[in-house]
């Protein structure tokens, strides 16, 4: 049954939006900074022949840099300043988490509470320009490697001046999607960051479109190939928002009180979310798989195959394609890992039980304190495995059916997840906004009837 606060935000209207004018201004700053992201996708990197990224983008379709282009809107197939996108600051992100769980100082920096956050912060954005430099380097190596060895000369003026200006170019241009995500945050609708991600997804989807109905048309693509693939899209987008839904609800009691009534107990639950670690496992294993094979796919393509260390990279560079088994068992291994990491991170159990036994509340059947926390951890881990499987199968599905079914481009799973989560999210966010809206209206009235009667 629904609670009050859920048949309160089913009624919302569109006349309640009109009237909401600091969630208009919230929605209006959201929606520029996106346009200013997507503008950002159309300025290339200084050196850089224009006509020569049509090259690119055929010799690595198919490949892990079409994985990375979906991600980045298409940024890295026209080498704009935001080729690399937020994945290094998320890369970032994860070593700096898995530091915190790891090291003691680190850990005792966590629990500082804001201060400590901000220097968790601090030390994730020297990361990032670690690692966008590092990307960066390897990214320019390939470009102009691209020109001596495809007959196009991809760089103007190849050099050590090129690579600096593309690594700090990159930089520059990682850094501003990074605030620009934490000015959405604080001052727009959703997090900024998974909604720069969602909107480089959604800018890739009419090309994806146009060629699934491309391929139909011209008979490339089978309308039975064709016809399943809209309604495998449709049962995992269903499929995905019934389980972002599902909770594991947890009876919490608290001691009897005097009422009105006489003594009463309260009531109340705990929901666990199915998937409580969210998009971040798949993004966090994705991030982690793009640094080095990026590397490997640019590697690979130019390296000598008369050497052991060319044929190495050549070897790893084919294990690693998508759809390949290696690449799979890598990809679901993360997923796996990160499902659990991460919702250790977020969720204590021992935490939460203290806080419980604070405040007088309890399992019925289990003792407070350590049995709580015990008990807490039983049902996280079993949920969690449920979580990580479901995780596992929206992301890896859609790889093996592209691989199977030689669909001639690109279908993710990852990609679909975190457009319907942060939708979802987002959508959610909307309707707290507006349901304050109406609570303060509630008051307002409440205030003039009161006025009125004295």
């Amino acid at each position: 049954m629904a609670s009050a606060a859920d048949q309160m935000a089913q009624s919302i209207s569109l006349s309640k939006f009109a009237k909401a004018t600091d969630l208009k201004k919230r929605l209006w700053f959201t929606i520029g900074a996106l346009i200013v992201f997507r503008l950002l996708s159309y300025v290339p990197l200084p050196g850089i022949d224009p006509t020569a990224l049509g090259v690119l983008g055929q010799q690595t379709q198919g490949g892990v840099l079409d994985f990375f282009n979906t991600f980045s809107g298409g940024s890295l197939s026209r080498m704009s300043l935001i080729a690399l996108g937020v994945m290094p600051y998320i890369t970032a992100s994860i070593v700096v988490q898995l530091a915190t769980s790891l090291s003691p100082t680190l850990a005792a920096i966590k629990k500082d509470g804001e201060s400590g956050r901000k220097r968790l912060n601090q030390y994730t954005r020297y990361g990032t320009v670690g690692l966008t430099a590092v990307q960066g380097y390897f990214i320019a190596v390939g470009l102009e490697t691209l020109g001596a060895n495809a007959g196009v000369q991809a760089v103007i003026e190849p050099g050590m001046l090129f690579r600096m200006t593309a690594v700090v170019s990159l930089i520059g241009g990682t850094m501003f999607l990074m605030w620009l995500g934490e000015q959405i945050t604080s001052r727009g609708i959703g997090n900024g960051v998974s909604l720069i991600i969602m909107a480089g997804i959604v800018a890739h989807l009419p090309t994806t479109l146009v060629n699934l109905l491309e391929g139909g048309r011209s008979g490339s693509l089978d309308p039975l190939k064709l016809i399943g693939i809209v309604v495998a899209v449709v049962l995992l987008i269903l499929f995905i928002c019934f389980m972002e839904r599902a909770q594991r609800r947890i009876l919490i009691q608290y001691p009897k009180r005097q009422t009105q009534r006489g003594m009463q107990a309260d009531r109340s639950h705990l929901p666990l979310k199915i998937n409580t670690a969210g998009v971040i496992p798949p993004i966090f294993a994705s991030s982690l798989l793009l640094m080095p094979l990026t590397i490997t796919q640019f590697a690979g393509k130019y390296a000598a195959g008369q050497s052991k260390w060319g044929d190495f990279i050549i070897t790893l560079n084919q294990y690693l394609q998508h759809g390949s088994p290696v690449y799979m068992l890598l990809y679901g291994a993360g997923i796996i890992f990160f499902s659990f990491f991460y919702t250790a991170v977020v969720f204590n159990p021992e935490e939460t039980a203290d806080n419980l036994k604070r405040h007088g509340g309890f399992i019925p059947g289990i003792r407070p304190g350590k049995n709580t926390e015990n008990y807490f951890d039983y049902v996280l881990t079993r949920i969690t495995v449920i979580g990580a499987a479901y995780l596992t199968i929206i992301c890896l599905l859609p790889e093996y059916l592209v691989t199977a079914l030689s669909i001639p481009f690109y279908l993710g799973g990852t990609s679909l997840l975190i457009v319907v989560n942060v939708t979802m999210d987002t959508v959610t966010q909307i309707q707290s906004h507006l349901l304050a809206h109406q609570y303060g209206d509630l008051i307002k009235k409440a205030k003039l009837k009161g006025g009125r009667l004295r």
